[in-house]
């Protein structure tokens, strides 16, 4: 091994520790032993965290592995959580913060580049961990809180209603013409589009109460409570497409539906989450399309145009009934 290559996997083993807590301490049998878990719940666990199963005899975790858990074990024995939420829990962890993390490290990792007289290597990549980790970790904590105290508002607000399933407005709005567009243009170009998009959707719906469940490439799955708060994140995000182009959001197309919705981990399931992506498969570009449930609780919002249109024949849907949703005075689309 080169000297350079020396020091660069001292810089990776000195990253690794700062993130990790400690050094790699145990393999597989050790940290049953040490936290208590049978050998196949921890594997388990650990694919569902998103990470490949070690060979037996690999020393590859820490200290902070063996806690985390006992931590869930603990969790299991006093009742709050079962095996199964375990493993579902691990799994939601895993898949969002594993997007959360590669974020970071390409955001960092971005900025050493930009940087005149600093080189993007691993030693001073590290350096830059070190220094901000405990400020990412304050302000994930931070956030995290806020959403908590956010969601714990409203069951208490709402003491009687099951968490799992309830009548929400679902909306899917999507780029026109995305797969074609994404030929014409550069990486950079493209990322900056999402971004703006991305940026677009997340003011828009927060600003009216909203929640994105996720973005998908050229698309955003939002929820919403009220149909009417629903209806006007659909109209003024939908309005903000149409910019030339790479500067500004290519046309959108939005697809709504209300209904009884299965909420399982930060995601949502159902005909009306169902109903919603077919709505949007086949409205026009800068439209508003939403389903009848919908289109009953608005006809009474102050403002709002709703114009049924003929039944269309989409996946899983032989007669699905569009009602085209304008502004009051807008003419149609």
């Amino acid at each position: 091994m080169t000297p350079e290559e020396e020091g660069a996997e001292d810089a990776r083993e000195r990253i690794e520790s700062i993130l990790l807590g400690g050094h790699r301490r145990y393999a597989r049998g050790d940290v049953t032993d040490e936290s208590g878990v049978p050998a196949d719940r921890t594997q388990a666990i650990w694919r569902a965290l998103g990470f490949p199963v070690t060979p037996e005899d690999e020393v590859a975790f820490t200290d902070g592995d063996v806690a985390a858990l006992a931590a869930g074990e603990r969790f299991i024995d006093a009742g709050l959580i079962t095996a199964d939420s375990e493993m579902m829990m691990a799994r939601q962890l895993g898949h969002h913060l594993s997007r959360l993390a590669e974020w970071q490290v390409v955001t960092i990792w971005s900025w050493l580049e930009r940087q005149p007289g600093l080189e993007a290597d691993d030693e001073e990549f590290a350096k830059l961990v070190e220094l901000l980790l405990p400020e990412l970790e304050r302000l994930q904590n931070h956030v995290w809180r806020r959403h908590l105290a956010a969601y714990a508002g409203r069951a208490l607000a709402a003491p009687d209603e099951p968490r799992s399933a309830s009548h929400l407005a679902v909306g899917f709005t999507d780029m026109v013409g995305y797969t074609r567009m994404t030929r014409g243009l550069s990486e950079d170009q493209l990322a900056r589009i999402l971004d703006l998009f991305e940026s677009a959707a997340g003011d828009v719906v927060a600003d009216h109460g909203g929640r994105i469940v996720k973005t998908i490439g050229d698309e955003v799955l939002f929820t919403a409570e009220d149909p009417a708060a629903a209806a006007e994140i659909a109209l003024e995000l939908t309005a903000r497409g149409g910019a030339p182009l790479p500067d500004g959001i290519p046309q959108l197309r939005t697809g709504l539906a209300y209904g009884q919705v299965l909420s399982r981990y930060g995601d949502v399931y159902g005909p009306v989450v169902n109903a919603a992506a077919r709505l949007t498969s086949v409205a026009r570009p800068g439209t508003v399309l939403c389903d009848t449930g919908c289109a009953d609780r608005l006809t009474s919002a102050n403002g709002l145009s709703l114009r049924p249109l003929r039944p269309v024949s989409v996946r899983g849907y032989s007669r699905l009934r569009p009602v085209l949703l304008r502004r009051r005075g807008k003419p149609s689309g």
